[in-house]
């Protein structure tokens, strides 16, 4: 399973969301720092769920970092789009 998927499967299960896209945006930063030559280190994820009424920014960050528990340590870099 790529990561991508990894991430898409916890982000469904924790969630339930109505709209979710996770984009693998590591061919943008080759040969940058972080960049382990994976092509799986950096991500962007837009995500809306009901969960995240009565959150603050903050508090849906991390929500979506608790969510995906050990795949963060695993990535370089992960941009949040949560709609707050």
């Amino acid at each position: 399973m790529s990561m991508k998927q990894e991430m898409e499967a916890a982000l469904q299960a924790a969630f339930a969301p109505s709209a979710l896209e996770v984009v693998n945006e590591s061919h943008k930063h080759a040969g940058h720092a972080g960049d382990d030559g994976s092509g799986e280190s950096h991500f962007a994820v837009m995500i809306r769920a009901e969960a995240f009424q009565g959150m603050n920014r903050v508090q849906q960050h991390r929500a979506v970092h608790k969510a995906l528990g050990d795949i963060v340590p695993r990535i370089h870099a992960l941009a949040l789009d949560t709609g707050a």
